[in-house]
């Protein structure tokens, strides 16, 4: 059985971490006993965060910055070893999207989402790589992806473009920093119950229906699922899993046959 002080003591840096999945990593690590950097452009979200994280006796760093620019995502990297001595574990969770047909979306739209999600993960799997591979122990990357990368996404061209290509660092990653005890791998959930999720993908009752209709399990998944599958995946428990993505989306992505089951007779 993993134990808690597996992660005790130990630096994590998670961008996108004032919402959603990224909070709910932030609070996970540090009920675990680590110290947690929150990344990301709202400074008044990371604050929020931070705060909850204090209160609750937890170890917690605010660093804004936006991750498409390499030189402030190495800022924050040094200064987070700078105050920790280390950085263990970096997650990268913070994302851009927005639904629109591939012939709208503009030249300014799609460096939007790539430059977050591509870039950005790259910038800071670099910045984060290098001081886990000069520290002793190693380190882990896990990025979070979804699964249109591999099965298409209508509306979703720049999201999924960018997403593949993650999984293609990944697994790149993988290969030429395993041998040196760094851990690299995907997360990609499925339909997730958060505040954010119901606004944009599921305003009305009819939205959700349809999009459970498609999902075996029969419901969302919610943010305290993933969050345990990922944070397994940081953890020990884990060094032997590398260059892997870890769908957790209750078989949704599964779910593409053309034909309809008749119903289940119960009697």
């Amino acid at each position: 059985m993993l134990k808690v002080g597996s992660i005790a003591g130990k630096t994590v840096m998670i961008t996108g971490g004032g919402t959603g999945i990224g909070r709910g990593f932030a609070l996970r690590f540090a009920e675990a006993g680590a110290t947690v950097a929150l990344v990301a452009r709202n400074i008044q979200r990371l604050e929020a965060v931070a705060q909850e994280i204090r209160t609750n006796g937890g170890l917690a760093l605010v660093h804004p910055a936006d991750i498409r620019d390499a030189q402030s995502v190495q800022i924050v990297v040094d200064a987070v070893v700078a105050e920790t001595g280390r950085l263990d574990v970096l997650v990268n969770n913070a994302a851009g999207n927005f639904i629109a047909r591939a012939e709208n979306i503009t030249p300014n739209g799609w460096n939007a989402v790539v430059g977050i999600v591509l870039n950005g993960s790259f910038y800071c799997a670099r910045a984060a790589g290098r001081q886990m591979l000069r520290q002793d122990g190693g380190g882990k990357i896990l990025s979070v992806v979804a699964s249109y990368a591999w099965v298409g996404g209508p509306g979703t061209v720049h999201s999924a473009a960018a997403k593949a290509g993650v999984i293609a660092m990944t697994k790149t990653l993988a290969v030429e920093w395993g041998p040196r005890n760094l851990q690299v791998n995907c997360l990609c959930p499925g339909f997730v119950d958060t505040e954010q999720s119901r606004q944009a993908l599921w305003p009305t009752t009819q939205a959700q229906d349809k999009l459970i209709s498609r999902i075996p399990a029969g419901r969302f998944g919610t943010v305290e699922e993933v969050v345990e599958a990922g944070f397994y995946l940081c953890s020990p428990a884990a060094d032997y899993i590398n260059g892997e993505v870890l769908t957790i989306d209750g078989g949704e992505w599964l779910n593409k046959g053309a034909l309809v089951l008749p119903e289940v007779n119960v009697s």
